[in-house]
């Protein structure tokens, strides 16, 4: 009887959890690593920041899911990974060594603030649940200042909301909290004038959603505007403090609240037993079936990998279909490479954005539509793809509700206690 090797997969995101799904495990033992013990949904992280969801009905518990018939022979552990021994074959993290003889790097990305230091410290981001939650804080704890305030200059900051990016995240994160200032303040907030709240978006090339197209651009910068969103086009941020965002023109823009989605970069995995050289937006490139470049048994899938053909030259998109789709192939490598003769090729399913209520735009190969039937195709997609059926029946519920409404009961300040001190594995 052969001895079964162990895959370690790092990341816990679409592709880890597919790979870990469909590789055989009758060949292989499967360990998961991720620094949390729930999977979460990212395209939704912009509605926990807007305070329409709840963070749980975007998040799963990794140690369910693990329970289901196809994960048999899959294990979890929690950990940050610091880093990898590829002459070793293990990887430390946080608490503990693991051995490997087949290593899957799937940690996906995080900001990337291009080299400007300060934004790491002062501007709100919505790349995972924590940082969605501390950015729903904020906004409201904003509205609630202001409602007290009554110096003009401060309350002029305190109301003044910047969302720095142009791409799907920066215009649902615009969208909503355009719909937040026509539809919710006036109800919720009677001593705030919603004349006051300035929501602005700042890109730094000439169209928003420029990789969904001209059409789509259009449609957005539509969308927005009637949302009574200042889209400022061709403007590139060169610092921010925590009160004045400054401009690579000269300009600057008073504000406490900037939310970063300008651009991403790969998770750090510090790999001391070989040369693993990342490229660019810190990917590790990968051949075309998804081996680390320079590394042997070392394999990279989803966001991290950077894999180019003729129709992607600069890697394919950081979205979560690549991820979903370099997760099947690999397993079909691992559990039978023999079969798997051609490589991997990124089937591109069509991309989308919604911009609120019954305003989204969809592309389709060839196809595109906007208006309420891509709002409603982007619900949909968005329902059908989340894990657990009781996330599905709890978002669809709190989306039908809000659409009602104008009103989902999450507008609650929840903030941690600073005491008892706690310092975490990761930290």
């Amino acid at each position: 009887m052969s001895i079964k090797k162990r895959i370690v997969i790092i990341g816990a995101g679409f592709g880890g959890l597919n790979l870990a799904r469909k590789v055989d495990k009758r060949l292989y033992d499967v360990v998961i690593v991720d620094r949390n013990n729930y999977h979460s949904f990212p395209p939704l992280f912009y509605q926990v920041a807007s305070s329409g969801l709840e963070p749980s009905s975007i998040s799963f518990p990794l140690r369910r899911e693990l329970r289901g018939r196809k994960y048999r022979g899959c294990v979890f552990h929690l950990g940050k990974v610091t880093s990898v021994d590829t002459a070793a074959k293990k990887i430390h993290t946080s608490y503990e060594t693991i051995d490997y003889d087949i290593l899957v790097v799937a940690a996906g990305t995080t900001n990337n603030f291009f080299g400007i230091d300060d934004l790491r410290r002062h501007v709100y981001t919505i790349k995972s649940t924590v940082e969605a939650i501390r950015c729903r804080n904020e906004l409201l704890d904003r509205l609630e200042r202001a409602s007290l305030c009554r110096e003009s200059d401060e309350r002029h900051r305190l109301l003044t909301f910047v969302v720095v990016g142009g791409g799907p995240a920066g215009v649902e994160i615009a969208g909503a909290l355009g719909e937040m200032k026509r539809f919710i303040v006036k109800r919720e907030y009677p001593l705030l004038d919603p004349s006051e709240i300035k929501v602005i978006i700042i890109e730094g090339s000439d169209a928003l959603l420029r990789n969904m197209g001209e059409r789509s651009s259009a449609d957005a910068l539509a969308g927005l505007k009637q949302l009574l969103v200042d889209v400022q086009l061709g403007r590139t941020v060169k610092d921010y403090d925590g009160r004045t965002l400054m401009f690579a023109d000269g300009t600057a823009l008073d504000t406490y609240n900037v939310i970063w989605t300008a651009g991403v970069s790969g998770v750090d995995i510090d790999f001391d037993g070989g040369a693993a050289i990342a490229g660019a937006g810190k990917r590790l490139p990968v051949d075309g079936f998804c081996r680390v470049r320079g590394l042997n048994d070392v394999y990279a899938i989803g966001d991290i990998a950077l894999m180019a053909d003729d129709a992607y030259p600069k890697g394919y998109p950081q979205v979560a279909q690549v991820a979903l789709q370099q997760g099947e192939f690999l397993a079909a490598v691992l559990s039978d490479p023999e079969t798997i003769m051609k490589p991997f090729s990124y089937r591109d399913k069509g991309s989308m954005a919604t911009i609120g209520r019954n305003r989204a735009v969809v592309n389709m190969g060839n196809l595109h539509f906007s208006g309420r039937m891509a709002w409603l195709v982007w619900l949909f997609v968005h329902l059908a793809s989340l894990l657990g059926m009781r996330n599905k029946v709890v978002v669809f519920i709190d989306w039908i509700w809000n659409y009602f409404t104008f009103s989902g009961g999450l507008r609650l300040l929840f903030r941690p206690r600073r005491y008892p001190d706690r310092t975490y594995w990761d930290e």
